[in-house]
């Protein structure tokens, strides 16, 4: 590897394993051992799982530890574990969990010895390959700054799988725990990752992020994955119900597709062709070049908002309606039932995945399954999840915080003065823009376009969100630039800085947001989002503070979710309001604690 013999030892016997303690023991104090695990699959709680290697390593040498021999291995690999001193684990909230549940080795004992590579190769490009970076998977990264010449194991163990006749879902589990490639391919991870941190280190002093804002995000990877660890309880009857009633409303409204000519509700073809025969004007296409009949489209064609709810500007289309129920019933089962029960533990808890630094601009994302992408409106997915037995669930939600970090990032003074007057800012901004006499729409359209600024929505997005015919749009969005001139002028000075960077604007606590050549404008929706999962980040460190942690099961949007003693509910309420409340360069964020029932649908309109 990179012109040096690297070694990789897979012990067999006591004398070896009595050789790998010696290493440690040497390997320890010198610099921290890379560190890995090889499990049977990705569903860490779920029944059946295994933990089948642990890895320990440098620069130049590997040991593969197979914990799944059990005996003198396991404890040569709980040795290794206690005594090292600090560890490089590519990916750490994984491995930490899998320890942590697996070997009984805690989370709170090991994160804090811990650096994760691939969060300091996300500071330094959060871009993936698709995207125009080099991605944060450990291969690619290895290739860029160790070796291009690097050794594609994973390549050659998927080839391993299928001549085994597995996939690479069954592969993890099934494959020989003495297979070469598999050792080899556990033995090389650690000696990527040993090669790879200090190029990483080197890179971020180069680009001048600062040491603070990776601690900063090590520290809330760790409170992300203690709340993945304390999952939420699943009301198992509820989603048996449920998948039965999600899978009758996906062929009830596939019948009326059927009626308008459209066989398969995921064509989008026979239903671009089927709307067109209805007389409706379809302009947008698809980057291969076809006509575009995306989730955007058939809201508006069915006179709804992205929260489902009526905007009432046109007659609903039924064909428009029937594919958006029916698809959207078979996703929730599949994407959410049924992976509510696939994963569920044998405490009947899940444990969604928390990935703490997912997005371009560093939000937060949660998946398996994907919670974040439910609609504010439903209740349905969110009933199946509860507090514990005696508690209640509370929801603690920013107030407006995307206007609100815009206001403070490009220093609106109108906006501010509104925000800190304690005005509806979207009334206020209804009324510089329509007048002392607007209406509800009027404040809808102000609504949409201000996030439109905030998430990179042009007049097409704005229009297909609110419903208001174009011209208004345009003329409300000139208005809007009249009443606020500073971010347009935010926008072109961010502009103008990246132009100077290489095309990365820098966020306030100096994040590097990679720009798009063919989309600069976005640097408004970077800066704001990026600001706005930071305010949420410390407000979550102080939650640790006061004591709250345990109390944390999911960080959604700008949301924190908890579980809480019934009896102490307002307590804690209060105590979350505070920790999420706070000044950003002169504007105050406020936060808003709503106590429900036992389950998350409760605060969305469920009865329980």
């Amino acid at each position: 590897m990179a012109s040096d013999t690297v070694r990789i030892n897979v012990p067999e016997t006591d004398n070896d394993l009595r050789e790998f303690m010696s290493w440690v023991r040497v390997a320890s104090p010198r610099g921290p051992i890379a560190l890995d695990t090889e499990t049977t699959g990705l569903d860490i709680y779920s029944r059946n799982y295994g933990l089948r290697t642990v890895q320990f390593g440098d620069a130049h040498t590997a040991w593969v530890i197979h914990w799944e021999r059990g005996g003198r291995f396991v404890e040569a690999a709980l040795f290794a574990l206690r005594i090292g001193q600090r560890f490089l684990i590519h990916n750490a909230p994984f491995d930490w969990l899998v320890l942590d549940e697996h070997a009984e080795f805690p989370l709170e004992v090991l994160a804090p010895k811990t650096t994760d590579t691939k969060l300091k190769a996300s500071l330094i490009d959060p871009r993936q390959p698709q995207e125009g970076g080099v991605g944060t998977g450990l291969k690619p990264l290895s290739a860029f700054y160790v070796d291009p010449g690097a050794p594609d194991t994973q390549g050659d163990l998927t080839a391993e799988f299928r001549a085994l006749g597995l996939t690479k879902a069954t592969g993890w589990a099934g494959i020989s725990l003495t297979h070469p490639t598999y050792n080899l391919y556990a033995g090389l991870d650690v000696i990527y990752t040993a090669r790879l941190d200090p190029c990483l280190t080197a890179e971020l002093a180069r680009l001048g992020v600062r040491d603070a804002l990776v601690q900063y995000e090590h520290e809330i990877s760790r409170m992300g994955a203690i709340m993945q660890r304390a999952g939420l309880v699943l009301d198992t009857e509820y989603v048996h119900t449920l998948t039965a009633s999600l899978r009758e409303e996906e062929a009830k409204y596939g019948v009326i597709a059927a009626r308008y000519g459209v066989e398969s509700v995921n064509s989008g073809r026979q239903v671009a062709d089927a709307l067109l025969g209805m007389g409706e004007t379809l302009t947008e296409l698809t980057d291969s070049g076809n006509i575009k009949v995306d989730k955007a489209v058939l809201l508006a064609l069915a006179d709804l908002d992205r929260d489902w709810k009526r905007m009432d500007v046109r007659t609903p289309n039924p064909l428009a309606l029937a594919v958006l129920r029916s698809k959207r019933a078979g996703k929730w089962c599949g994407t959410y039932a049924d992976t509510f029960l696939e994963t569920v533990d044998a405490n009947g808890r899940i444990h969604p995945f928390i990935n703490t630094l997912q997005a371009r601009t560093g939000r937060m994302s949660i998946t398996r399954p994907a919670l974040q992408t439910l609609p504010s409106s439903d209740y349905m997915i969110r009933r199946a999840m509860l507090a514990d037995e005696g508690q209640v669930m509370v929801s603690t939600d920013f107030k407006a915080v995307e206007m609100r970090v815009l206001a403070a990032l490009a220093d609106v003074k109108r906006m501010k003065q509104a925000i800190n007057a304690g005005e509806d800012l979207h009334d206020f901004t209804a009324r510089l823009v329509f007048g002392p006499n607007f209406t509800p729409k009027h404040r809808k359209l102000c609504k949409g376009i201000g996030f439109g600024k905030v998430y990179g929505g042009g007049a097409g997005t704005i229009q297909r969100q609110t419903g208001a015919p174009m011209a208004e749009v345009q003329s409300a969005l000139a208005a809007y630039d009249r009443a606020y001139p500073e971010i347009k002028r935010a926008s072109s000075k961010w502009q103008r800085e990246a132009r100077g960077t290489g095309m990365v604007t820098v966020s306030a606590t100096g994040r590097r947001l990679p720009l798009d050549r063919h989309r600069t404008y976005a640097v408004v929706n970077y800066q704001c989002q990026s600001a706005a999962r930071d305010v949420l980040g410390q407000s979550m460190i102080n939650m640790e503070k006061a004591g709250l942690l345990d109390r944390m099961r999911l960080p959604i949007h700008d949301e924190i979710l908890a579980s809480v003693p019934k009896a102490e509910a307002a307590d804690y309420a209060r105590e979350f309001e505070r920790c999420m409340s706070m000044d950003l360069f002169g504007v105050p964020i406020e936060a808003e604690a709503e106590i429900g029932g036992r389950s998350w649908g409760s605060l969305y309109g469920a009865d329980y």
